[in-house]
């Protein structure tokens, strides 16, 4: 068999020596790292910068808040039942292979994104957009991991997860300031800006790196993926549309026959997309059961928390952007004491802790907003802090609690299916807290015509203005409540489940980049 750089590629140059231990040779391994850096920024960028645009999308395009729901669940969806699969890719056909086509479906869909016509044409690009992350999310560290020897791997990854610690960070408030300053059409630009940094990202793929050879020739588990599509988007179509009637109920059947259909069909097939061997072992079940309400409560806040302030508050998109700001930064700057605080006294402690700090702060949130208080640097962004704070806690020592629950052969495995259940988590809690949202929002304005949905801004009368106010506080207020109580059951599903004292935990990795 050919070596991946005598294999070369029609263009990469092909007389460079391969590196022991890799496919790339040292010369051109920045290509790789700066590659990934900035297809790591699309992905990660693109869904806190959304959550901000939301409310410019809905008013340009006359979206409502079901649509609103599913421009973010359209591209959760396919990302998440496709992301497995999409990490199987680059073994199959070659790591540079997939991470390139990954990022060219991604930006070609943006552009589409970008031209959306209406919520209908948007929503059914997000979905394809979806698609291309499945591929180019969990290629970007992969192939970083791929082109470096182990001796410099960690040095790069700690390069990667930084670089994208601070892009997302820094997305959502540059993003903030110029929806603040243009009108509500320049949404259209947050898609189409993806167009030059993921050019540039395939030019350094194809121009400076050369192609590496497939290491896995097992077939891809498409049949999963169709199933597993078809059980989410059932699922959460008909958490979407509401509890009563026959037809939301009829899909949430639907979608919970083809979910057991799925497990039947990854416990016989050949090639598994999702090893379900692995949930036999308590403290990895334990660990995905705290990712799954942890990442439920987290998600369901940062979808909802920008429409109230924007649409209900009248807060500027910059300032709301500084809302994401807090998650990033505690993240980059404290993830590594708190995994060499759990290398020492284990997991459970940290997780456990950390997941009732962000409940606390959610709870914070559901008093502070259900009093009617509406301030933002005194009250929203403190809260926000303390929140970023908790979860700075637990990301870490839960990514070395999933890691070390399994056996060293399934470690991918592993954090495979973590990945995709954080995702899961993020669709089904936009789906489901859209129909709190909608209900509690409903009770309040009663039988007033007249008054705009949730998340939409109105130009009324004082009096049907402040009820329309009072409504978005007691909607926010009330999932408010719901997150809080799902982190504290975080909280005690990682102290019945995870390893205390005592246990061998590895240095934490860099899953924090992933949120």
């Amino acid at each position: 068999m050919q070596s991946p750089c005598e294999a070369g590629s029609d263009a990469a140059p092909q007389s460079v020596p391969e590196t022991k231990g890799t496919f790339c040779p040292q010369a051109r391994r920045r290509y790789v790292l700066i590659a990934a850096i900035l297809a790591s920024a699309l992905g990660f960028i693109d869904g806190s910068v959304v959550s901000i645009a939301l409310p410019a999308i809905r008013a340009d395009l006359g979206a409502s808040l079901v649509d609103a729901q599913w421009i973010s669940n359209a591209y959760a969806l396919t990302l998440s039942a496709l992301i497995l699969v999409g990490g199987a890719a680059g073994d199959r056909f070659g790591m540079r292979r997939a991470f390139v086509a990954g990022i060219g479906f991604f930006i070609a869909t943006s552009l589409l994104c970008a031209f959306a016509p209406n919520a209908p044409f948007l929503i059914g690009v997000r979905a394809l957009q979806g698609v291309g992350a499945a591929l180019m999310v969990p290629g970007s560290l992969a192939i970083i991991a791929k082109a470096y020897p182990k001796a410099e791997r960690g040095r790069a990854i700690g390069i990667w997860a930084a670089a994208s610690a601070l892009t997302t960070a820094l997305g959502p408030v540059i993003g903030g300031v110029v929806l603040s300053a243009f009108d509500d059409s320049v949404w259209r630009a947050i898609f189409a800006v993806n167009l030059p940094l993921g050019g540039l990202a395939i030019f350094l793929l194809l121009a400076k790196v050369p192609d590496d050879t497939p290491t896995d020739k097992r077939k891809l588990d498409i049949g999963g993926a169709a199933l597993a599509t078809i059980a989410l988007g059932s699922l959460a179509y008909g958490l979407t549309s509401g509890a009563g009637g026959v037809g939301p109920v009829a899909f949430i059947v639907v979608g919970l026959v083809v979910l057991a259909i799925f497990l039947w069909w990854e416990a016989k097939t050949d090639a598994p997309m999702m090893k379900l061997s692995l949930f036999s072992i308590a403290a990895f079940s334990g660990a995905n059961a705290a990712t799954f309400c942890l990442y439920f409560a987290l998600s369901g806040i940062l979808f909802f928390l920008p429409m109230l302030l924007i649409a209900g508050w009248g807060v500027s998109e910059a300032q709301t952007g500084f809302i994401f700001l807090p998650l990033s930064a505690a993240i980059a700057l404290l993830s590594g004491f708190v995994g060499r605080l759990a290398d020492r006294i284990g997991p459970r402690l940290p997780i456990a802790g950390g997941s009732l700090v962000v409940a606390l702060a959610f709870a914070g949130l559901a008093l502070l907003v259900g009093s009617g208080v509406r301030q933002f640097w005194t009250g929203v962004f403190p809260l926000m802090v303390l929140m970023a704070l908790g979860m700075a806690l637990v990301v870490s020592p839960l990514s070395s609690a999933v890691m070390t629950a399994v056996e060293d052969d399934d470690t991918g495995a592993a954090s495979g299916i973590n990945n995709a259940v954080s995702r899961i988590a993020g669709l089904v809690a936009v789906a489901m807290l859209g129909v709190v949202v909608a209900g509690r929002y409903a009770a309040v304005v009663g039988d007033m015509s007249g008054v705009p949905g949730f998340g939409e801004p109105g130009n009324l009368a004082a009096d049907t203005e402040a009820l329309r106010i009072a409504a978005s506080d007691a909607a926010f207020a009330a999932i408010a409540w719901v997150t809080a109580a799902l982190s504290l059951a975080a909280a005690l599903i990682a102290w019945m489940t995870t390893p205390g004292i005592g246990s061998e935990v590895p240095a934490a990795d860099a899953r924090e980049a992933e949120i």
